[in-house]
């Protein structure tokens, strides 16, 4: 008899999601501590800052507000958990995207308290993960940090979300659209997933709906958040792109597609693209390096199509990328540590390059059958 593999999944200590729920947020903020860091930047502030002391003071919760610099990079990290231990902060709020939510983790583990977030946008699953991206205060993909616990509380207010520009709301669910081909990936080549174990059968299960909802829902919600309304389509697609993705990249595993991304991070020419972005080209250029059927290549190209998400170099500004620059991306996305290596094959440098080229020159042709323009990003 063959020894049971050892399978794990983590996740957030509570998920809230729903319209004007920010307001509460003080209640929940209390039953963890009675002192608060507020992390986000100015923008965001400005925003749903009088919201969010509101809220605390309710509950006579002592709180400060520190500007997040705009990079999630160990100086940063090292900077505000100086400034949550001269403050005694007994709790740590991340309040904005996926970089804030980053460096409020990392603060929190730094200084042994819990971590709340609250997303102001769905444009990654940053806010359910046990890890920090790092990069370099240049944008350069440095580090994944694993921290030892997920977010103790998740406050999603999906008016706030339904309001911010609707690129972000497209970017969340390029990110979410690679979490089931990654998890299926690692899921069939019986590999670890991010939390050190294989992979669970809820979260397989949890990654398929997340690609479910998002082709079933993804264009209402984009049209609904287009107008800032607010309509059922809209609160699905938000915890797909940020719950259900979470769960399902997390306890599901990486695969290609975000190894990808860390490789095209290199390319100073990427840093003006967000993440989800970036990562739906490596999601596609996964689909080619898996060989996969072209009913499910045009599949995703009509969605990624239909929410004007970057599929290719091209799309990316990098056509004329020289042969030498490309394998830089490459090799990058085949370090050791990638998680490209779940795949279930050897993949290498060459094969990645090959595969990124195959991708463009298919979406050209394409765009061409389907008379549709290739991808103009719109400035935030």
């Amino acid at each position: 008899m063959s020894e049971i593999e050892v399978r794990i999944m983590w996740a957030p200590g509570k998920y809230i999601q729903g319209q004007n729920v920010l307001p509460n947020l003080g209640v929940y903020v209390r039953l963890l501590g009675e002192s608060a860091l507020i992390i986000s930047d100015s923008r965001v502030y400005n925003l749903v800052g009088k919201a969010i002391s509101d809220a605390l003071k309710a509950r006579k919760i002592r709180y400060g507000w520190t500007e997040f610099g705009g990079e999630c990079c160990f100086e940063e990290i090292e900077r505000i958990s100086r400034q949550a231990k001269k403050g005694r902060s007994e709790v740590i709020i991340g309040v904005g995207g996926g970089k804030t939510l980053d460096t409020a983790k990392a603060v929190a583990v730094n200084r042994k308290v819990p971590m709340v977030m609250v997303p102001t946008i769905a444009a990654t699953d940053a806010p359910t993960s046990s890890s920090s991206i790092v990069y370099s205060k240049e944008g350069v993909f440095e580090k994944v940090l694993s921290h030892s616990r997920n977010p103790e509380l998740i406050v999603v207010d999906v008016g706030v979300i339904a309001r911010a520009p609707v690129r972000f709301l497209a970017s969340g669910m390029g990110d979410a659209l690679a979490t089931w081909f990654e998890a299926d990936a690692t899921f069939n080549s019986d590999s670890d997933n991010e939390v050190g174990g294989k992979p669970t059968r809820a979260a397989h299960i949890l990654a398929k709906l997340c690609f479910e909802i998002l082709m079933k829902h993804a264009l209402a919600a984009k049209l609904a958040v287009e107008k800032e309304r607010v309509i059922p389509a809209v609160d699905l697609i938000i915890e797909a792109n940020i719950l259900l993705s979470g769960l399902g990249f997390e306890s599901g595993g990486l695969a290609a597609a975000h190894a990808i991304h860390n490789g095209l991070t290199v390319l100073e020419e990427t840093h003006n693209y967000l993440h989800g972005e970036k990562v739906t080209v490596g999601t596609v250029t996964q689909l080619f390096l898996e060989s996969k059927d072209k009913s499910v290549i045009n599949q995703v190209l009509t969605f990624c199509n239909q929410l004007r998400l970057p599929m290719s170099l091209g799309d990316l500004g990098l056509a004329a990328l020289s042969p030498s620059r490309l394998m830089e991306v490459a090799e990058a996305a085949c370090r050791a540590e990638e998680s490209i290596h779940n795949e279930p094959f050897d993949v290498t440098p060459e094969m990645v390059s090959d595969a990124l080229l195959a991708a463009d020159v298919y979406l050209r042709e394409f765009r061409a059958q389907q008379q549709s323009t290739s991808f103009s990003p719109k400035p935030i």
